[in-house]
């Protein structure tokens, strides 16, 4: 088995290199898709956050206010570092499992948006950053998912550094460019991971 960390800034495009990573026959373990797992209506996951920032966070129908709960955190350190502290276990541990049932000769890739910023890169054997410069991944969190650009500079400023996290890389995708640039070296990346 391979582990694989792979990681970028937020509009840098991971969710399309993790999909196509995924269409070569990766297993992906999306740490966003099970941090919303884990925080599903009667979860313990979901109490702990209640507990932690009230009721407030909760839609009508009992389910998270993410875009709520992410404007409290996103500008404040001490709230986020308690979110983190309730979620983080839960997704290592879910990612754990996922991970143990993949088979020996999977390449298991772990789509992790704060590898950096939380010290995980030993946990793999390769991580690999998807790079964009920050005057991109500005331009499409406003243009393509529309946000604000206050909010788009205030979640990048949340993140690590495009240093750091080239710091961390053993391979580095430039996603700077159009999405046709993109393929070939997702899948020369596939490529060396699966002769690894």
């Amino acid at each position: 088995m391979v582990k694989v960390g792979l990681t970028g800034g937020i509009g840098a495009g991971k969710s399309e290199v993790s999909r196509l990573l995924a269409s070569y026959g990766a297993v992906v373990v999306d740490a966003d898709k099970i941090a919303r797992e884990v925080v599903e209506p009667g979860t313990p996951g979901l109490a702990a956050v209640v507990e932690e920032f009230g009721k407030d966070v909760l839609t009508p129908d009992g389910t998270l206010d993410r875009p709520k709960l992410g404007g409290i955190v996103f500008n404040d350190p001490e709230k986020l570092k308690a979110l983190n502290a309730i979620v983080h276990p839960l997704v290592g541990a879910r990612s754990a499992e996922l991970e143990a049932s993949a088979g020996p000769d999977a390449v298991v890739v772990h789509d992790v948006p704060l590898l950096t910023e939380n010290g995980l890169a030993p946990l793999y054997d390769t991580v690999v950053v998807v790079d964009a410069a920050p005057q991109t991944q500005l331009d499409r969190l406003v243009r393509l998912r529309g946000m604000a650009e206050d909010e788009a500079k205030s979640r990048m400023a949340a993140q690590a550094t495009r240093e750091q996290r080239l710091a961390i890389a053993d391979l580095v995708i430039d996603n700077d460019g159009p999405l046709e640039a993109l393929e070939p070296q997702v899948r020369a990346v596939w490529e060396r991971l699966r002769d690894a």
